[in-house]
């Protein structure tokens, strides 16, 4: 059993004539989905063998923030086809993986994330949010056998959810 947790950068500050895309930092309301979310991860005890993110700022800022709330210290790669890649280049990113990874964790951004979860799931996502998490589950031993596959979903979690009732074992861990 293999799972990929995508995750979509949380809320960047906004555009910026003197500031580039790639540059754009995390506004605190993204800082604060980033507990929310983590939070949420952590209770469910999921853990990281191997996270790729984009190298872009705000993606690299989502990615150590999840790693730290969920207490990875492991492999983190950032990476250029998060950012300016394709679908394929990132599928083949996963099917190049080791078969003793059984948890990978994709920090990036729309569309691709999108193209990449509806190419994988079962179940089709319109659209991912800001600090958005598609969780998918593949009952496989290789990642290489992602070639034509469809994953489980899991879950699919985002920050809107938590707005209007957060249960009392996330709201504890965000006073920390």
């Amino acid at each position: 059993m293999k799972e990929i947790y995508l995750i979509r950068d949380a809320k960047a500050e906004g555009f910026c004539k003197d500031i580039s895309d790639f540059e754009r930092v995390l506004s605190k309301k993204g800082m604060k989905d980033i507990q929310t979310i983590g939070s949420y991860m952590a209770l469910q005890n999921i853990t990281i063998d191997v996270l790729f993110s984009s190298c872009a700022l705000r993606a690299q800022e989502t990615a150590l923030g999840i790693a730290n709330r969920l207490s990875f210290e492991g492999e983190k790669h950032f990476l250029e086809e998060l950012y300016y890649g394709t679908c394929d280049d990132v599928l083949s990113i996963l099917m190049a993986q080791e078969s003793s990874c059984d948890t990978l964790f994709i920090v990036g951004h729309n569309p691709q994330l999108n193209e990449l979860t509806n190419r994988l799931s079962r179940e089709p996502i319109l659209k991912i949010p800001s600090m958005g998490v598609v969780a998918l589950t593949f009952d496989i031993k290789e990642w290489s056998e992602l070639v034509n596959k469809k994953g489980t979903l899991k879950f699919f979690i985002y920050p809107k959810q938590f707005k209007y009732y957060m249960p009392r074992q996330i709201r504890t861990t965000l006073a920390l």
